[in-house]
Formats: structure tokens, sequence, C-alpha cells
């Protein structure tokens, strides 16, 4: 009984305090105080104040993904909505949980409402994909290494990536990483005969493609053959960081010509 009590009033002790959070804003009265006084206090007391501070009802998480969609859905790609993506990521709503959101809001609102709220979240939550952490994270889920910096082919590389050997006898091959937005410059794998390489997704999503043909998406599992002498490029998404393995396929003479960067405009269109 007693232990019950206890229960019963821890709960009631949290609600309180729950129930007493309340957001502060001074934006309206920042901005409009002396043009719109009246605005000013409805934006910083009533809907802050009040609305926003009932978290005994509605989350900040999901007070945040109400308004981002209402945003959304009514066209407004403004500093409103980007305002509101912020206060999402602090209240706990992640870049693949926004992405979703989004993406689900595209369907109902318009795919035009969706790609402009995307250029706004990708620059809200663009430190989750990149630096210290984002790497951390991502070797995480690998179960081979990230390695170290790929410096001696970082003058064939648009971005960073990272290069691990994993063997170096009969067929030798080597885990490579890419950060978001990484990819290796157009070459060539020559041979007289044999030769060529073959790429094994290990993590994350990734692309490949060849000379005169559409790119091709990596994914976890995904086998990619590439004969000798035939020009290609790969590298990861730009929103993702991406792995793959690469074998170097056994060939006599075997040498890399290593060509020009793929173009950005190009890249930047693979979706």
């Amino acid at each position: 009984m007693k232990k019950a009590v206890l229960i019963f009033v821890i709960t009631i002790f949290t609600q309180n305090i729950m129930a007493q959070k309340k957001i502060v804003q001074t934006a309206g009265r920042e901005q409009l105080g002396e043009f719109a006084p009246e605005f000013a206090r409805l934006n910083d007391d009533i809907l802050f104040g009040e609305v926003w501070s009932r978290n005994d009802l509605l989350s900040l998480r999901d007070r945040s993904l109400v308004t981002i969609t209402s945003l959304i859905s009514q066209g407004i790609t403004d500093n409103s909505l980007l305002f509101h993506l912020q206060s999402a990521k602090n209240n706990g709503i992640t870049r693949t949980k926004i992405a979703e959101i989004i993406t689900h809001t595209a369907f109902y609102a318009g795919w035009p409402k969706a790609w402009a709220a995307f250029n706004l979240a990708k620059s809200v939550w663009e430190e989750d994909i990149k630096g210290d952490n984002a790497k951390a994270a991502f070797e995480r889920e690998m179960i081979f290494p990230i390695g170290e910096p790929n410096a001696a082919y970082a003058r064939y590389f648009t971005g960073n990536s990272y290069l691990a050997r994993i063997s170096g006898t009969q067929i030798p091959f080597a885990n490579v990483t890419f950060e978001p937005g990484c990819r290796n410059h157009w070459h060539i794998h020559h041979a007289d005969n044999g030769g060529g390489q073959m790429l094994v997704g290990v993590a994350g999503k990734g692309w490949y493609q060849e000379e005169g043909k559409e790119a091709v998406k990596i994914l976890p599992g995904t086998v990619i053959h590439i004969p000798s002498g035939v020009k290609h490029w790969h590298g990861a998404a730009a929103d993702s960081w991406f792995a793959h393995l690469a074998f170097e396929i056994p060939g006599e003479n075997t040498s890399t010509e290593w060509l020009e960067p793929i173009d950005s405009n190009e890249y930047d269109s693979l979706r």
C-alpha cells in the first residue's frame, strides 16, 4: 500500500513539473513590439507561453511535428518553417525522422512543398551527417573498421574518404568509407588480361555509374562487377555516409587511370 501511494505521489509530482514548464518566447516583442504590441503579446504569452507550454497534453516533440506538417501543407517555407525545424531538432526529432515526416507529408501536401522543406531541413540537420560524432556512429553500423584518412588518393576524390586495408594476400581488398557527398573521380582499371574491380556495399547509401549509363544505387549487400577498361566512378549519396569493400581482381599489367571529377550538377541531380 505504501509503495502504491509513493508511486502515485511521484506521478503527480512529475506531472506538476511538466505542467509548470513554460516556453519563454520574446521574438514577438523584439520584432513587433512597437509596431503591433498586441500581436506580439499573443505570440509570446499565449501561443508559446500557454499553448506550447501545455506539454502534459502534447509533448514538445509532438507539437513540433504538428506545426511542421501544417506549415508545409500551406506552402510556408520561410523563416517560420526554419525556426520550427530548428525547434523540432531541439525537441528530439532526428534527421532520419524529419526526412520520413517530410516524405510522408509530400503525398498529401504536394511534392514541390516537400522539396522546399527539405532544402531548409538539410541546413538544420547538416551537422548530424558530418563530423566526428557522425563518423563514430556510422562505424558502429559496420563489422569493418573505417580506417585512416585516404591521404594517398585524396587528390582523386571530391570530399573526405577513409581506407582500411582488410587483406593483402590472395584477393586483396579494402574497406573504403565516404563522408556524405564524397565520391571519387572518373577512372578506369586497365589490364592486359583479367583485372577490374568488384564492390560490395557494407553500410549506408552510395552510387556507382559507368560512362554512358544511369547511376546505380549501392546499398548494404549490393555487388558491383567492374570489368577492366570501363570508365566509372563511385561514392556516397549526398545525405548519407557510405562504405564498400573494394576487391582488386588479379590480372596482367594492371593499373588505374584517374580522370576528371564527376560534374557537380550531375551528381546533385542524383536522387
